[in-house]
């Protein structure tokens, strides 16, 4: 009996982050803040905003870009392409067909998916579904967010905290033994409970207020959920893969805030040295903070092949999720 079977297996990273800088210093002078209130309560120390015309599909690109040239491949190698959003160019069409269009593609399928901060692991675990199931060979999981446009930059509890930037993932189906040792995507939770819109929502849409709107947010309340929430779903991959904490040699967590991540990481029992932290940079960048993380982790060594990496995010919605993938 044949007991192989179609795994996702990570072949490139990449990332794109705005060339603008905005430190805490430059928002002090915007409203009533400091540097020290900011990094005390988020670990924030500076955030990546889009410059004026700079769009979400653009950042999308240009990740996807250095994606495939980090897996020596090309978009005539793809054939699946889901990018994470929230703040996409247009109502419609797509930002995954906008991408799609600007790496020369006309063959494919592309689209959106809208997780909010859990965008990333509710994509590749979609992309994961069509992958392992033989229907299709290789996808661009991308991340890409221009938060600022939907912040009120008079609210000093929400514009400190997000940035922009996209990251990607290129993903191919392998053939695969199941091994816990054997690349790939491993196993994969996502949940979500539209009781809790009202913590964590922008308020407007076309469909109410027919604008884009602000990003409104009950801080305390995200966080009191935040922990248990992520701490769960990365339980429950690890009793999925038969592991432990003491298995990961990464967690690469969504980077909303550095007392969420330390939080999570104590509470899972994860050494802080295999946290990979990247919040103080970019900020919370919403569906493009994985990527871009596991980006920084992959440039600089840290991630190698072979190692066991969790991800995981919690967003509004509630949306969050977690997936273990072995290098």
């Amino acid at each position: 009996m044949n007991t192989q079977s179609f795994r996702s297996v990570v072949r490139g990273v990449g990332a794109c982050l705005p060339d603008r800088v905005l430190t805490n210093a430059d928002l002090a002078k915007m409203v009533d803040t400091s540097d020290e209130w900011i990094q005390q309560r988020t670990g924030i120390r500076q955030r990546h905003i889009a410059a004026p015309g700079e769009t979400t599909s653009q950042l999308a690109t240009r990740a996807a870009q250095e994606a495939l040239a980090n897996a020596g491949l090309t978009g005539a190698d793809i054939d699946l392409i889901l990018v994470a959003t929230a703040t996409p160019d247009y109502t419609f069409p797509a930002v995954a067909t906008q991408v799609q269009a600007n790496l020369g593609m006309q063959h494919g399928v592309a689209f959106d998916l809208q997780a909010v901060c859990s965008g990333f692991v509710f994509a590749a675990a979609t992309a994961d579904k069509f992958l392992a199931s033989g229907s299709h060979k290789r996808a661009l999981v991308i991340g890409a967010e221009t938060f600022s446009r939907l912040l009120d930059w008079e609210d000093r509890t929400t514009c400190v905290l997000f940035g922009d930037g996209a990251g990607a993932i290129v993903l191919e189906a392998q053939l695969s033994d199941g091994k816990l040792t054997s690349p790939g995507i491993i196993a994969s939770q996502l949940r979500s409970d539209g009781r809790y819109r009202s913590k964590l929502y922008v308020d407007g849409g076309p469909s109410t207020t027919q604008t884009v709107g602000h990003l409104r947010m009950e801080g305390r309340e995200v966080f009191r959920h935040a922990v248990g929430m992520v701490t769960d779903v990365v339980k429950a991959c690890f009793a999925d893969a038969g592991v432990t904490a003491a298995d990961v040699d990464w967690f690469v967590p969504h980077q909303a805030n550095r007392r969420i991540i330390d939080a999570s990481a104590e509470k899972l029992g994860i050494a802080p040295d295999k946290v990979v932290k990247t919040v103080d940079r970019h900020g919370n960048t919403s569906a493009a903070s994985i990527p871009l993380a596991l980006a920084v982790a992959c440039r600089d060594g840290r991630i190698k092949k072979g190692d066991l990496v969790m991800i995981e995010a919690m967003g509004g919605g509630f949306t969050w999720g977690a997936a273990l993938i072995r290098w």
